[in-house]
């Protein structure tokens, strides 16, 4: 048996751990620079407000409905994410966390007898020590087990957990669960299916096993096990190493000015290339991309990307920035005011096996030793404390205009308790 603890609304539940009096009233969550809404409690998600909906779109909303309107804090929810998880581990053999807000739970060696008990357990436990709410779904395979953290979602009078094992209790939730809404059934696949009749997960269960290796090969198939109750997909206690490091902003201002962009592509390029060592990779290609505005309608309009294969791979900031910076001024067009730009390293490999060329000019070992040096640094006094002058001295000022405090992670924003 597996597991799936999926916490409910998690940043929006993350706020509300440290001011109650949102209890029931509708709250968002904003990304970054205040940008697009991308957490909603169910409340708000009642008033219609769609994620990714822009926050400009909803202000009149906003102020009729009473809407609680969050800076997205990071810091917060990924401490809060650490504490489940932590409590998540202490309870079960083994845990995947698939998510800052979910992890699949190893239940193969936990009597049957007492797995629905150990659901319930879980769900209020977590809910005492961090106070946020979750809903454990526990199936016979990791895809089962998906759904019925849905239907613990949609049925509070579960009580936190669903346990799904009877086969006709099975079939009776797959014949009523949208294909769509399948773990792992993407928009294509999903309008593949829809075209040939497939309309629930019922409905794919019952298709040809050599229909479905033909049109959605080996991926697919594994899909179609687990629906019928074969265990494909195990567990993954280790992640395994990206296959591509993206990091990509939105601006809190249009920029027309080259030498800002510069400077942000650079900070792009270290953060990228501190994940892409942290995972002891080289990366063989390296694309950047900028953007204007799209919502300026009135504006011209302008977006161009370019993508660069490295003559040697290579985890050097210094590298990386010297490329990216070359790409920006290939693609940097005057005129246009920009508002995203993003650095995108791709044809990720290990680092053990790279092979070194033999007329390569750039001195390897030192920029390995720089490299370690400057992690080491950042890591004991604070991300990006060392970086390229290309970066600047002065971080970027992003709008988060309704940012919350650190409560668990600094002293001086502790939450004061009053008597």
């Amino acid at each position: 048996m597996y597991g799936l603890c999926d916490c409910n609304n998690f940043y929006a539940s993350c706020e509300r751990v440290f001011n109650p009096s949102l209890e029931g009233r509708p709250v968002i969550v904003l990304s970054n620079n205040d940008g697009c809404v991308i957490a909603r409690s169910n409340e708000a998600k009642r008033l219609g407000i769609k994620m990714g909906q822009p926050y400009y779109q909803l202000r009149k909303l906003i102020r009729r409905e009473a809407v609680a309107v969050f800076s997205a804090n990071f810091t917060l929810y990924g401490d809060m994410s650490r504490r489940v998880m932590s409590l998540l581990r202490k309870s079960v053999p083994a845990i995947e966390v698939y998510s800052i807000d979910e992890a699949f739970l190893d239940l193969t060696s936990v009597d049957e007898g007492r797995l629905d008990e150990l659901g319930h357990e879980l769900a209020r436990t977590i809910r005492r020590h961090t106070g946020i709410p979750v809903s454990v779904g526990i199936a016979p395979t990791k895809t089962l087990a998906k759904i019925a953290s849905k239907l613990c979602k949609q049925y509070p009078k579960l009580n936190g957990c669903c346990y799904m094992h009877r086969p006709e209790d099975i079939e009776k939730v797959l014949r009523r669960f949208p294909i769509g809404d399948v773990w792992g059934v993407g928009r294509r696949w999903a309008q593949l299916l829809e075209k040939n009749g497939v309309r629930t997960a019922w409905d794919f269960t019952q298709l040809p096993q050599a229909w479905v290796r033909q049109r959605m090969h080996v991926v697919g198939l594994r899909m179609w096990s687990e629906l019928r109750g074969e265990p494909c997909i195990g567990l993954e206690q280790h992640p395994a190493d990206k296959k591509q490091i993206a990091t990509t902003r939105t601006f809190d201002r249009d920029i027309d000015d080259f030498e800002e962009l510069h400077r942000r592509i650079a900070q792009y390029v270290a953060v990228a290339a501190e994940k892409l060592r942290g995972q002891h990779s080289i990366c063989g290609e390296i694309h950047v991309f900028i953007l204007t505005n799209r919502h300026k309608e009135n504006m011209p309009q302008y977006y161009e990307n370019q993508l660069l294969k490295l003559p040697v791979p290579t985890d050097s900031t210094l590298e990386l920035t010297e490329h990216a910076v070359r790409l920006l001024r290939q693609i940097f067009r005057p005129g246009y005011a920009y508002k995203r730009a993003g650095v995108i390293l791709s044809d990720l490999r290990s680092k053990s096996g790279m092979q070194t060329v033999l007329f390569d000019a750039t001195d390897c070992a030192k920029h390995d030793s720089l490299m370690k040096t400057v992690d080491a640094l950042n890591n004991r006094f604070g991300h990006h404390r060392i970086g390229t002058a290309a970066e600047g001295f002065e971080p970027f000022k992003m709008n988060r205009n309704h940012l919350s405090q650190r409560y668990t992670t600094d002293w001086l924003q502790i939450i004061k308790v009053k008597s």
